[in-house]
């Protein structure tokens, strides 16, 4: 039994087309992916900068908003953008110096949420002493109008920093 020309050009104008819809969340993955990993390292230089006492790269890449939450390696829980910030304003107040990079690094990117787990591992000066660290850490991102913005993030903590 002999298909029909056009019988054979619709089935492989269908196949086409579950081919490239098929396809299509993949390619916007990835390029969520790409994008989340670019502001993960963003999150990284501000990290470097505010050791250095800079906090403004932190404010800019934090969502303002007050459902964000962070456990950072002082300890604590804190939800809401202006207790975020205040912790990340002390922090940039003790000018560890040192610098601080991602290792490990496993991005799961969603549309609208992605979460960033690695290993942060580097030097700081606490109390006038240096430390090496390697501390496990996970961040959560939100895309915010069209700009991938942290809402949470939590590592371990660093002996000496914890909250008293």
């Amino acid at each position: 039994m002999q298909i029909s020309k056009s019988f054979r050009l619709v089935g492989a104008a269908a196949f086409c087309a579950a081919f490239l819809l098929s396809n299509t969340p993949a390619r916007a993955a990835e390029d969520n992916t790409a994008a989340v990993r670019a502001a993960s390292n963003q999150f990284y230089n501000a990290l470097s900068k505010l050791c250095t006492g800079d906090l403004a790269p932190m404010e800019a890449l934090w969502s303002h908003r007050k459902d964000v939450t962070y456990m950072g390696p002082g300890g604590g829980f804190l939800v809401g953008w202006d207790a975020v910030r205040k912790d990340w304003a002390s922090q940039a107040a003790m000018k560890m110096g040192g610098s601080i990079k991602p290792a490990r690094v496993k991005i799961t990117a969603g549309s609208d949420l992605a979460t960033v787990s690695n290993t942060e591992v580097g030097s700081v000066a606490i109390q006038g002493k240096k430390k090496t660290i390697s501390l496990r850490a996970t961040s959560i991102y939100r895309k915010e109008n069209g700009q991938w913005k942290m809402i949470g993030h939590h590592t371990d903590l660093i002996p000496g920093m914890e909250k008293k």
